[in-house]
């Protein structure tokens, strides 16, 4: 299988082959709600708390004798049965992130991404070399592309001194305004933002690492 490399004005350059079994993969959609669920499911926040009856201030004493008053028996003002009592079963935080095996993780974004093939929503530019950070020359390239809602995706590389991550910041601050598209790393490709986004439009860098990383 193979795929244009162009320039970013669209014009083709060179050609690159692909790799079946990773853009032509069987489509397996049930693994596109497990792995979403589980994507979202870890960036839950988790902080939610409510207040059962013995963390509620006040109701320390019984409200009226046991008996003999005609009204029903209460031990506390505090009861969740009251108006500003306590909660029962209320949410408590928690982790709501899970396991899910890496197997499942990887053919899920093989299925996304050959389903974008298959779609000819999936563009190969021979880098994203932008000149400037211009958030109205990221538009435009994206336009000349016929890409206007992508996920563009491109390599990072690790500097040796710091030993931290450095991105393509021209291209990332260049579209991080942009409603439409969205900057991420070839190693950060995940299903979610594969299906949020009409087009994918990856380096040739890119690719490559994501063919590595994903075949077979």
């Amino acid at each position: 299988m193979k795929i244009d490399v162009v320039d970013l004005q669209n014009d083709a350059t060179d050609g690159v082959e692909l790799e079946d079994s990773v853009f032509g993969a069987p489509v397996r959609e049930h693994l596109f709600w497990e792995v979403i669920n589980w994507q979202r499911a870890r960036r839950r926040a988790g902080t939610h708390s409510t207040k059962e009856r013995s963390e509620v201030r006040g109701g320390g004493k019984k409200p009226w004798r046991q008996k003999g008053t005609g009204r029903a028996r209460h031990g506390s003002i505090r009861s969740p049965l009251w108006v500003g009592g306590g909660v029962t079963f209320g949410p408590k935080p928690r982790d709501y992130s899970y396991t899910l095996p890496k197997k499942k993780r990887r053919a899920a974004l093989r299925s996304a991404l050959s389903m974008k093939m298959a779609d000819g929503r999936l563009k190969v530019v021979e880098n994203w070399d932008l000149p400037e950070i211009k958030t109205k020359l990221a538009v435009e390239t994206l336009e000349k592309l016929g890409a206007p809602k992508a996920l563009v995706v491109d390599v990072t590389s690790r500097d040796e001194e710091s030993n931290s991550v450095q991105h393509n910041d021209t291209l990332r601050l260049s579209v991080r305004n942009l409603r439409d598209a969205k900057y991420l790393a070839a190693e950060g490709l995940h299903v979610e933002d594969v299906f949020r986004f009409d087009f994918i439009v990856l380096s040739r860098s890119a690719l490559e690492q994501v063919q590595e990383t994903l075949k077979s």
